[in-house]
């Protein structure tokens, strides 16, 4: 399999186990409705988990763009090849979104509130101000960004032909990562860390008929949710290689 396959395949599961969990919890009539944030951290942890058991053997599992870009600040990954990671995780983003839609399409016509509906699709700040909620994506990207390249060690930089990025055994800790991001410092902005995660659901949220009706797509604060993780992603990068 190539390595754009890997990724938007790999990215298009992380979203839609990941999405599904927040619509299992949000919306009405499912089995899961009203179950609360521990069990939306857990089903995206898994999500995570999954998606990176998956696509490691083939393109190394970034499938964030914060990933692909803070392995190439650090000079571990080419920057020639981080166009075709950024677009596979972009679309596969958008594609698991789509799915997670189709799924629970019954669902979204028996929930009436269309701000549950946004929150799954894609992230926003439980209190709203731009300069914390932009401090929070950062904190947030830098704390996963910063342990991965730890975890992943030696994988990093790729071996024997292999692309850089996480093994397959470093899947359980990376989703052990994601899991106390979102246990510990997710409950401010809903801890996208992660541009495609949040961009392409929220341009799915945008595009498709929503029974029962949908609220606007929250552009306003779209660009906190891509640009901050970035930041956090190479600042976290810049630190690694200054503490080696």
């Amino acid at each position: 399999m190539s390595a754009f396959m890997a990724e938007l395949i790999g990215t298009a599961i992380l979203i839609l186990l990941g999405d599904g969990v927040v619509a299992n919890v949000v919306l009405k009539q499912t089995k899961g409705s009203g179950s609360g944030w521990i069990v939306i951290t857990w089903g995206w942890a898994i999500a995570v988990f999954v998606a990176v058991f998956f696509a490691a053997p083939y393109s190394g599992a970034h499938l964030n763009p914060v990933v692909t870009i803070a392995l190439a600040v650090a000079g571990k990954f080419p920057w020639a090849q981080v166009p075709t990671y950024l677009v596979a995780q972009f679309v596969g983003a958008a594609l698991g979104a789509f799915l997670m839609w189709v799924h629970f399409y019954s669902h979204f016509a028996a929930t009436e509130d269309g701000n549950s509906k946004l929150a799954i699709f894609c992230t926003g700040p439980a209190i709203r101000n731009t300069a914390l909620n932009f401090v929070s994506e950062v904190i947030g990207s830098f704390v996963l960004v910063f342990a991965v390249m730890h975890i992943a060690g030696a994988n990093v930089a790729g071996a024997n032909g292999k692309p850089g990025g996480l093994g397959a055994l470093d899947a359980l800790p990376v989703a052990l990562l994601v899991l106390t991001i979102g246990l510990s410092l997710g409950g401010t902005t809903g801890y996208a860390i992660n541009p495609a995660r949040d961009l392409s659901p929220r341009l799915v949220h945008a595009l498709v008929p929503m029974p029962g009706g949908k609220r606007d797509s929250d552009w306003g604060y779209a660009w906190i949710p891509v640009v901050a993780p970035v930041v956090g992603a190479v600042l976290a990068s810049l630190t690694a290689m200054a503490l080696v």
